[in-house]
């Protein structure tokens, strides 16, 4: 099981390649936010911390092995900016299941470019990677990541009342997952 894609991976609207050091002014703009950080498991990025997380896995362009992560930078074809990103981490090869992940600039909500971008990494997923189960774990209070991930096709499999300790307290987590057999009749991006 590998998966090395041929960029850019194109959908209706977006274009989606490993992030690279030229990217860093862009992604700033939202991963160095302390509100769009604020449910997710990092704090915000400075220009020296994603330097060093795109020369160590950020910029990874294929997963040929568990326990790596793809990270791909989500660019509208248009105007050529870049308005988040996605990641697949390969969890395990025995049970064949990834996990993704989203971020998004905030100003760009609304616009489906979250839902097109995690359709064509859950497409990579099981049509090249060959995964049979791919999940999204998020903080409970994240309701906009939860309806994305319900609008991805996934269901919500669990609840976990205050089982992570994140940034100074105990949060409730919510898991959400899809299977391949369903996958295939989901709806593709665009």
């Amino acid at each position: 099981m590998h998966l090395k894609p041929t960029y850019p991976v194109e959908t209706a609207r977006l274009e989606l390649r490993p992030l690279a050091h030229t990217d860093i002014d862009e992604l700033l703009t939202y991963r160095g936010r302390a509100d769009v950080c604020r449910f997710l498991p990092f704090e915000p990025m400075t220009r020296d911390v994603l330097r060093a997380r795109i020369d160590a896995d950020l910029g990874r362009p294929w997963i040929t092995d568990e326990g790596q992560s793809l990270t791909l930078g989500v660019r509208v074809r248009d105007s050529g900016r870049l308005v988040g990103d996605v990641v697949l981490f390969f969890r395990s090869r025995e049970d064949a299941t990834g996990e993704i992940g989203y971020v998004f600039h905030p100003d760009v909500g609304g616009r489906g470019y979250a839902r097109e971008a995690c359709s064509a990494l859950l497409d990579l997923a099981f049509h090249q990677l060959g995964l049979h189960r791919v999940f999204a774990r998020l903080d409970s209070r994240n309701e906009a990541s939860a309806r994305l991930a319900a609008r991805l096709g996934m269901r919500r499999e669990a609840h976990f009342v205050r089982s992570v300790w994140a940034k100074g307290e105990w949060v409730d987590q919510l898991v959400f997952a899809v299977l391949a057999e369903e996958w295939a009749g989901a709806v593709t991006p665009g």
